[in-house]
């Protein structure tokens, strides 16, 4: 295994990702960072694609400025998880083509009921925001 390749696999690792997770991918096309996407799915149990339906562990989501609403986009990620999933928003750096604002990003989580964390650089073209969906009070009361 080539060094980037341990190094994208040790940073999915770091951003959450976790044996035995269905992971759901949302956004994947082309321009995906590439070698990012096979660590995640060779870290975990089974990278699911959108059409997905069983609930899934985390969800991984690749957007761009032009693919609409990112608000709803992570809403609709939240119905896909438990309460207190991981959803890793990935969306172009900075100059890139489909860049979106970090005051976008942070305002549209804002409105899912998403906790924001730091997110680290996914190779060369792409970077990541953790969101975490809250934990309710409500599964405690089974």
């Amino acid at each position: 295994m080539s060094a980037t390749a341990d190094h994208a696999e040790s940073l999915a690792a770091r951003l959450g990702f976790q044996s035995e997770q269905v992971v759901q991918e949302i956004g994947y096309d082309d321009d995906v960072d590439q070698e990012f996407r096979d660590a995640v799915e060779k870290l975990v149990s089974e990278l699911a694609d959108e059409d997905y339906d069983e609930g899934a562990d985390a969800v991984l989501l690749w957007f761009r400025d032009e693919d609409g609403d990112l608000t709803d986009a992570l809403v609709d990620a939240t119905e896909l998880v438990e309460d207190g999933a991981l959803i890793l928003l990935l969306t172009p750096k900075t100059g890139r083509d489909g860049y979106v604002e970090a005051s976008d990003i942070s305002e549209a989580a804002e409105t899912a009921g998403l906790s924001l964390a730091k997110g680290l650089a996914i190779g060369k073209e792409w970077t990541s925001t953790k969101l975490v969906t809250p934990k309710t009070a409500a599964k405690s009361k089974r």
